[in-house]
């Protein structure tokens, strides 16, 4: 189905690096085929057309075509709610390998960005009509190339982890050493090192896990999971950031910046947790492979 100029027809183009992005939004249209994704039925209802839509203007590649055309901008669905609290940015950049960012909505009416969209002023506007962004919370620092962009455009804070500073040395707020901080009322910061040094989590009412890269939800496993094919710091140092972690949190979202969103309950979550916890003590170093993360 790829490569037809159709005008009616919906199609992945020869730029697809495989990130799996279109794949969450449009689960039953867009599948992985011969190590890309491929649109593998044509939409059949109007909310399946709106999926390929979210696909598109999510997509980093900007690879989802509608015949010979890009989506149309006014059916740009993003900032996209995914619950009363936290939207979907989309808008996903190639300057962070695709990865989803996240707009939490606070009780002051206030909202916090968690990693970053590509830049687009228009999408900044878009976002900053939902009220006023006071913080950039970057997760690590492969998600960092749009941070001070938004910032700047929010006045918000830019937060980074000490150990990730490098990819962002004018960061507004330095989070440091290992132990859990409150950085503003109902929200607590991880330090996770492992993925990279600086890695971090964000922890919402206890409701909402922003995992950042440190571990997602994999279709393909149905379980939580690590990318320990994509674990660029030490993979021993993310099994002891998850043993030390992990008993202190409880959350029935979970919301990585690459791999499948979920919602479980608490304690399904908690028990899926300790697990994981045991299986990454087992895993051994291994060489960087981006083709052999379970999405």
């Amino acid at each position: 189905m790829n490569e037809q100029s159709n005008e009616a027809t919906w199609h992945v183009d020869h730029r697809c690096t495989n990130c799996d992005v279109a794949r969450q939004l449009a689960p039953e249209l867009v599948a992985e085929v011969a190590g890309r994704s491929s649109v593998i039925r044509q939409p059949r209802t109007d909310a399946e057309e709106k999926m390929l839509y979210a696909a598109a203007f999510a997509c980093p590649t900007r690879s989802i075509r509608h015949g010979a055309r890009g989506p149309r901008p006014e059916r740009d669905p993003f900032p996209l709610r995914l619950t009363d609290q936290v939207y979907l940015c989309g808008h996903n950049s190639p300057h962070t390998a695709g990865a989803n960012s996240y707009l939490l909505r606070r009780p002051a009416g206030n909202l916090m960005m968690i990693d970053t969209p590509r830049w687009s002023s228009a999408l900044a506007t878009k976002c900053a009509a939902l009220g006023a962004i006071t913080d950039v919370l970057l997760t690590h620092r492969d998600h960092a190339a749009h941070g001070r962009a938004y910032a700047d455009r929010f006045g918000a804070r830019l937060w980074i982890h000490e150990g990730d500073l490098a990819a962002a040395p004018d960061a507004d707020s330095v989070l440091r050493g290992a132990e859990p901080i409150e950085i503003a009322d109902g929200v607590t910061a991880h330090p996770l090192p492992g993925h990279t040094e600086g890695s971090v989590l964000y922890l919402a009412d206890e409701t909402y896990c922003f995992s950042g890269d440190s571990f997602y939800w994999s279709r393909t496993d149905g379980d939580v999971a690590v990318a320990e094919s994509v674990t660029w710091h030490s993979v021993a140092e993310l099994a002891a950031s998850l043993a030390r972690t992990a008993p202190r949190m409880r959350f029935e979202w979970l919301l990585p910046g690459h791999g499948d969103r979920r919602q479980l309950s608490a304690d399904e979550f908690a028990r899926r947790m300790r697990d994981l916890v045991a299986r990454t003590a087992e895993l051994s170093p291994c060489p960087i492979d981006f083709t052999a993360v379970r999405w």
